[in-house]
């Protein structure tokens, strides 16, 4: 392992932590409201300050990290798995099944992938509860982002079932089932794992985006996308509004350097 790899993965591990410990350790929720203190600026009690609301940025950013970092793996493990399924079948068994996978992935990337996600989020019920917004914001991420890695996962699905080794195993007598299961799914491991790591910073992007246009959880759940609406007013562009900012582009930069890297089995 690099130590870039491991200093991300390090990185993302504290970032979690400190997001989960706080909230069990802090007196602050993130949606209490110190109406005497609006818009404070930082101390020792509010260490980024509260927002308009008299909220404690700090607690709220923390509570933001931790729903990003849970639910964006969880909806991108989710989408992994139906374009395993979709793309895997198409490309193992071929025919009918892969012409009509490759058309409809063909179309799904054809369409603008946030003009599509905003018209899927916009037809859904705006005034959902806040968990079950949050929870239709990222199963709407799962159910749309599929497609991308499903035509990779297609297209290393056929190259296994022509490479050297199966067709050897093929020629010894070995069934298809077998062949899957000892020679083909093992070695799409490596693209279904890198597929998963870049599906995760994909979907925090996306929540972002909802969640500046305020179609992401309902209040008071705050998300990254939430927070990042306070740089849309001028009166609130102070230093310590840049902070969600900062760890959006810290997290999702610590994803890309901690892919990991496989090789076949063979």
């Amino acid at each position: 392992m690099k130590r870039s790899q491991l200093l991300a993965i390090l990185t993302l591990a504290g970032l979690l932590a400190a997001a989960i410990l706080w909230g069990s350790i802090s007196a602050n929720s993130h949606s209490t409201q110190y109406r005497e203190l609006p818009g404070a600026r930082p101390s020792a009690a509010f260490l980024l300050g509260t927002d308009e609301l008299g909220r404690d940025r700090l607690v709220r950013l923390l509570f933001a990290t931790r729903i990003s970092l849970l639910l964006a793996p969880a909806a991108a493990l989710a989408a992994t798995l139906l374009a395993m399924i979709v793309g895997g079948i198409a490309g193992y068994f071929g025919g009918f099944w892969d012409r009509c996978t490759v058309r409809t992935i063909d179309l799904m990337l054809s369409l603008p992938w946030l003009f599509l996600l905003l018209a899927a989020r916009a037809l859904l019920p705006l005034n959902a509860p806040p968990i079950a917004s949050l929870i239709m914001t990222y199963g709407l991420l799962a159910a749309l982002g599929w497609a991308g890695p499903a035509r990779v996962i297609r297209a290393g699905t056929r190259k296994l079932c022509e490479s050297e080794f199966t067709l050897q195993a093929s020629a010894l007598g070995c069934g298809r089932f077998r062949i899957l299961w000892r020679y083909v799914i093992p070695n799409l491991k490596p693209i279904l794992l890198a597929q998963l790591w870049t599906a995760i910073p994909v979907f925090i992007l996306a929540e972002a985006n909802l969640g500046l246009l305020g179609l992401s959880a309902s209040e008071p759940f705050p998300t990254w996308g939430n927070l990042l609406r306070d740089l849309q007013s001028p009166f609130s562009l102070r230093p310590e509004a840049f902070a969600p900012l900062a760890v959006v582009m810290l997290s999702v930069a610590c994803l890309k350097l901690a892919m990991p890297h496989q090789e076949l089995h063979t």
